[in-house]
């Protein structure tokens, strides 16, 4: 259920803890202590007043927050025993569909992790694709035990960051998402290039990559929607793939067999979850270019 900000200012105490009570991963109070100090005028605002209650709590209770999260393709999560929001966001990136040497990997990772620091490896997996996860995760193995306070601290806020967008609506919204688009322009013709197969793939390691999306261009040469919107675009090497030579078969265009150009494939990185990217195709039966757009 979505929360317009203005009935969350005037709702009763116990609906509010209720509604947001699970921002934060089994810390209720979180949302207690924030109820407090209705109204809000926007909801970064209301952010703000949860961010200064996990600042100004004890240290004990700051320390559960964190060993209160679950572990990334844990034992617990893979046998469906953690948070309902946790066990969405591992699912949307894939942690319960890996192979046994990717579980066995993500184990030994989070044995060595809670015992070198004393909690979970915490990381918001939502902006993350499955590549960058293992990398940040034994490149944060490697640090301090105060830096890693701090990275898990921050952790969980980009976490509640993404989890509060989602509940409540209003001014001052949070910025947690990200747009991948793209579209193609025929430049033989001049125009736009309608119904182009598009196909975008996640890049997880040299030998896996994963579909994120399938769709075709409409009359603008565009998509409909975005590939990725909404939500974070993961860190991750990506593919755009362009069926051109069905479009030019379509178009009646004579072309050898099999046409030079058949399908265009564009590899590309995102680094900014919440950045905007944009990546055209601009092409004829005999060559392409693309960049970077907004």
């Amino acid at each position: 259920m979505s929360w317009d900000l203005g009935t969350l200012n005037t709702a009763p105490r116990a609906d509010v803890v209720a509604a947001l009570g699970a921002v934060f991963e089994h810390a209720p109070w979180v949302a207690e202590a924030t109820s407090r100090r209705r109204p809000f005028a926007r909801v970064e605002d209301l952010f703000a007043a949860m961010r200064e209650a996990v600042a100004a709590a004890p240290e004990a209770q700051r320390r559960t927050l964190l060993t209160g999260h679950p572990e990334l393709a844990g034992r617990e999560a893979r046998a469906g025993r953690i948070a309902a929001d946790s066990i969405a966001e591992q699912a949307a990136a894939g942690l319960d569909r890996l192979s046994e040497a990717e579980f066995a990997r993500f184990d030994d990772l989070n044995a060595a992790y809670r015992a070198r620091f004393g909690f979970p490896f915490i990381v918001c997996v939502k902006r993350h694709g499955r590549a960058s996860l293992l990398r940040t995760f034994a490149a944060r193995l490697a640090g301090t035990e105060e830096a890693e306070r701090r990275n898990a601290e921050a952790e969980v806020l980009r976490i509640a960051a993404i989890r509060l967008a989602a509940l409540v609506s209003g001014e001052g919204a949070l910025r947690t998402a990200g747009r991948l688009s793209t579209h193609v322009l025929d430049t033989a013709s001049g125009r736009p290039a309608e119904g182009v197969a598009v196909e975008l793939a996640e890049i997880v390691s040299a030998t896996e990559a994963v579909v994120v999306a399938r769709t075709e261009t409409n009359a603008d040469g565009r998509t409909d929607a975005p590939l990725i919107g909404g939500r974070p675009v993961p860190i991750a090497a990506y593919e755009l793939r362009f069926g051109l030579g069905d479009y030019h078969r379509a178009a009646g265009l004579d072309l050898p067999e099999p046409p030079f150009l058949d399908v265009v494939t564009l590899r590309f990185g995102v680094a900014d979850p919440e950045g905007q990217y944009h990546v055209p195709l601009v092409a004829s039966p005999w060559g392409y270019q693309t960049y970077r757009g907004s």
